[in-house]
């Protein structure tokens, strides 16, 4: 069995594979102070509510935006599996990760499993929309390359900005209003973030395929991809295991086969 965590700035993904497939996976709160103890005694009765014994599990790779987490992860999977820990980067994706990024080495770990994954799964070319802290946008060309993207602040993100500055506004459920026209202080804040967020995604996807000239599949993950992704017109698919499933992809090539 392999583990595959993706470390967010507000989220952190766990699964757990058994060869190719996905048979478990959770979302908990990623909090930058834990240390690696801390990190172990949360995934442990995650593995063990599902019968999953560490033993069983001889591989493990990383996603993580959050740099003082990486090294805690690592220290934790390693002591936890006694085994390495792939971390995710342009480097360690290798073959799999063409790119004509002028610097690789920034790419976000999220960013480069997600493209990974859309390639393999959506062929080329593809655009990913990954919806978390900051919505990304990745660029997969026709011969395959990772051209680029947009990193803009993400549906909560912007939300809680609006919140801590205007002190009238309340806090509420980002839904869909189901109108245009917002007829409560609470619809109309709404309206404006939910639908604000597929049409700003409509309007950068529609001036990527300008761009390239063509248009390609967009495929929405990340936790909050169900919330915005069906109001789009351009989002053609949701795949909320994507990036875990770039990094399965990218453990498997550097390791000659599945954990």
């Amino acid at each position: 069995m392999l583990l595959a965590i993706d470390v967010g700035n507000t989220q952190t993904v766990v699964g757990v594979y058994n060869g190719s497939v996905l048979v478990h996976m959770w979302r908990v709160a990623t909090n930058k102070n834990h240390t690696s103890d801390e990190l172990r005694a949360k995934v442990l009765p995650l593995l063990v509510s599902e019968g999953i014994q560490p033993a069983e599990v001889h591989g493990a790779a990383l996603a993580s935006v959050v740099p003082q987490l990486t090294q805690a992860w690592r220290a934790a999977l390693g002591r936890m599996l006694g085994a390495d820990v792939l971390v995710c980067t342009a480097a360690s994706a290798g073959a799999l990760f063409p790119t004509t990024y002028a610097n690789p080495a920034e790419i976000g770990a999220d960013r480069v499993a997600d493209a990974v994954a859309a390639r393999e799964l959506y062929g080329a070319p593809v655009v990913v929309v990954d919806f978390g802290t900051a919505t990304n946008i990745e660029v997969i060309d026709r011969e395959g390359r990772f051209i680029g993207g947009v990193i803009a602040p993400g549906v909560d993100t912007s939300a809680a900005a609006l919140f801590s500055r205007a002190t009238r506004l309340a806090a509420i459920d980002l839904v869909d209003p189901h109108t245009a026209i917002g007829r409560s202080t609470e619809e109309a804040i709404q309206a404006g973030i939910v639908y604000g967020e597929a049409d700003r995604v409509d309007g950068l996807v529609r001036r990527i395929f300008a761009q390239l000239g063509y248009e390609a599949p967009v495929v929405a993950t990340g936790g909050l991809a169900p919330r915005v992704a069906e109001l789009s017109g351009t989002i053609t698919a949701i795949n909320p295991e994507l990036t875990l499933e770039g990094l399965r992809l990218i453990h498997e090539a550097q390791n000659g086969g599945a954990a």
